[in-house]
């Protein structure tokens, strides 16, 4: 054991008495970190799976009936002097039932004939009432109700009623309003079954 050799059947023997063979995980040092930051990253994951917060209703939406009233302007849609005290009405209708309420503008023309298109476009529709204001969706109406017999109208302006359209001749934009409001809330209402 001079000059620094040491006898082959002491080397064993530095290990201690009961060494056996070490346990080590398959693959190198590189492998199991990778598969060490593979666990880590899903057990984050389901930890903020489990205790993410529940998503709540945004407090601003609606939510509404499946009744619809729409209405039938000229083509400046409901800024026409006509046609914006019935939207009002309208619009406070569909806030006490939270029924739908929609407009359609007569593009084109502005005839009885081809308001008679768009009006029926409203009556082919999902419309549980159907409102008209101006000259040519009146005359529209005037000349189409009986072709829809089983469709509520409601005409606004000088008009006569016949079996399934009824008028408001209202003067004032207020009376125009709340009789409006009153229809539609009504039929809105037992559309929507209540």
């Amino acid at each position: 054991m001079l000059g620094g050799r040491m006898d082959k059947r002491l080397i064993g023997s530095a290990r201690g008495r009961h060494a056996g063979p070490r346990f080590t995980l398959p693959g190198g040092r590189r492998e199991r970190l990778i598969a060490g930051g593979v666990a880590g990253a899903l057990v984050a994951g389901l930890a903020t799976w489990i205790w993410w917060p529940e998503a709540e209703l945004d407090p601003r939406a609606r939510i509404y009936t499946e009744a619809t009233a729409c209405l039938l302007t000229p083509a400046v849609g409901v800024t026409d002097s006509q046609a914006a005290p019935v939207w009002a009405g309208m619009q406070q209708a569909s806030l006490v039932t939270r029924g739908k309420v929609q407009f359609l503008e007569v593009d084109g023309p502005q005839t009885a004939e081809n308001a008679k298109t768009f009006l029926a476009t409203l009556a082919g529709g999902e419309c549980d009432l159907i409102l008209t204001a101006g000259e040519a969706p009146n005359a529209a109406l005037a000349g189409a109700a009986a072709t829809y017999p089983n469709a509520q109208f409601v005409l606004v302006g000088r008009g006569s009623p016949q079996g399934n359209v009824s008028v408001v001749e209202a003067q004032r934009p207020d009376q125009v309003k709340s009789q409006v409001e009153a229809r539609v809330t009504a039929v809105l209402k037992a559309a929507a079954g209540e």
